[in-house]
């Protein structure tokens, strides 16, 4: 069995994005060895996700819209307060909604060393509270 986990740095460059991740992940399994097995995306942040869904500008910019829409910037959450556990100001519960709502991982089948999607599934990383500097894991897992 293998497994191999590749933690990949991405800088992201406004404060809500969509970046379409696919080749790099096809790339990781691809060099990984694996030819049928797994293979898991995870954000290791709390204000960001992964989303899968067809890959095209007018769909990547809908998901944003209706996210803030959702869960607008403006409205008086809980989290917008001074935390007494670890001493800070609270202010991005919007973040933490949307990456709670949309998901934070994602999971395909790998066959013949090739990531198993539908023919229009594109693998996105969701920044919900940038630009920063962020971290998604990419593990493939199999024989």
């Amino acid at each position: 069995m293998i497994i191999k986990l590749e933690r990949i740095k991405l800088q992201t460059r406004k404060h809500n994005e969509a970046i379409d991740i696919t080749a790099k992940v096809d790339n990781v399994v691809r060099s990984s060895g694996v030819k049928n097995g797994l293979v898991n995306i995870l954000t290791t942040h709390t204000s960001s996700g992964l989303l899968v869904t067809e890959g095209i500008p007018c769909l990547e910019e809908d998901i944003l819209t209706h996210f803030s829409r959702l869960f607008p910037e403006d409205v008086d959450y809980h989290r917008r307060r001074y935390l007494d556990y670890d001493g800070r100001l609270g202010f991005n519960a919007e973040a933490h909604l949307k990456s709670v709502v949309g998901g934070i991982s994602c999971m395909f089948p790998v066959e013949n060393g090739e990531v198993v999607r539908g023919s229009r599934q594109a693998v996105y990383f969701m920044e919900y509270d940038g630009p920063l500097e962020r971290i998604y894991l990419v593990q493939v897992l199999g024989d």
